[in-house]
C-alpha cells in the first residue's frame, strides 16, 4: 500500500458570519496517496480550489480533520507548517504567478532559497531542473519573453525544485491550447508515477480526465462521485 501524503476526514469549511455563512466545502472526505495524480473536476465555484487549500494547510477546516504526512495539522505549529509547505509541497496556478523581474532561472532558484538552500546551490539545482524538462535555453530570459506553456514548464519545474511530496495544481492548463494542455498534464502525470509522488489537479477541463488515476468529480462544495482509472481505460 502507498503512503498516504495527505487526507481530508469528514472536511466542511465554511466563511462568514453568522448572519451570512456560506459552505464551501461540506463532508468532505478524501485521501491522497504516493505515486497518483488525482483529479478534481468541476465548475467554477463548485469548491475544488477550497479543497486544495485545505490539503496544504492554508486553510483550516470549520470542522473535521485535514492530516498532512500523517500528521493533523492543526497540531502543526505555524513555523513547521512553513517548513512542510516550503519543502514537500509545491505550488503550479492558473497565472504561472513568476516574478517577472527575474530571470527563470532566478525564479526557480528563488523558491529554493526560501527553502534554505544557499544561492549558488539554489541556481546550480535550478540549471538542472531546467535542463531536465528540456528548457534549459530559457534559462536567462525574463517571463514576459516566454509563451504560456513554456511559462508553465517554468512553473512545474518551481514547483518540483525541492523535491517536492505533493505538487498541487490550480487550473493548470487553463490558459494553455490544447496541445500544450496536454503537454503539461502528461508532464505532471510522469512526474509522480517516475518520482513516486502525488499530484492533485483541480480543473473543469473534460481533457484531461484520461490522463487522471483517480477522478473526484465536485458539485457544491461536495463529492459526488469518484472514479479510479483501470489499466485499460484509455
Amino acid at each position: 500500500m502507498m503512503e498516504t501524503i495527505a487526507e481530508l476526514a469528514d472536511v466542511t469549511k465554511t466563511f462568514g458570519t453568522n448572519g451570512g455563512r456560506a459552505c464551501a466545502v461540506k463532508n468532505v472526505s478524501l485521501q491522497i496517496t504516493r505515486g497518483e495524480l488525482i483529479l478534481l473536476l468541476g465548475p467554477s465555484g463548485s469548491g475544488k480550489t477550497t479543497i486544495l487549500t485545505l490539503l496544504a494547510g492554508l486553510l483550516e477546516p470549520t470542522s473535521g480533520h485535514c492530516m498532512l504526512f500523517e500528521e493533523d495539522i492543526a497540531k502543526y505549529p505555524p513555523e513547521k507548517l512553513r517548513e512542510v509547505r516550503a519543502n514537500r509541497i509545491g505550488f503550479i496556478f492558473q497565472n504561472f504567478l513568476l516574478i517577472d523581474a527575474l530571470s527563470v532561472r532566478d525564479n526557480i532558484a528563488l523558491a529554493l532559497q526560501f527553502a534554505g538552500r544557499s544561492r549558488k546551490n539554489a541556481l546550480d539545482q535550478a540549471q538542472k531542473l531546467l535542463h531536465s524538462l528540456n528548457i534549459l535555453s530559457l534559462s536567462d530570459k525574463l517571463p514576459n519573453k516566454l509563451s504560456q506553456g513554456e511559462k508553465q514548464r517554468v512553473a512545474i519545474a518551481r514547483a518540483i525544485a525541492n523535491n517536492a511530496d505533493l505538487i498541487i495544481a490550480d487550473e493548470p492548463t487553463a490558459s494553455l491550447e490544447s496541445k500544450q494542455g496536454s503537454e503539461i498534464i502528461q508532464l505532471l502525470h510522469r512526474f509522480a508515477k517516475e518520482q513516486k509522488k502525488c499530484v492533485v489537479v483541480a480543473s473543469h477541463d473534460l481533457r484531461l480526465v484520461e490522463f487522471a488515476d483517480r477522478v473526484i468529480r465536485i458539485e457544491d462544495g461536495m463529492i459526488v462521485e469518484k472514479r479510479v482509472r483501470r489499466d485499460n481505460d484509455v
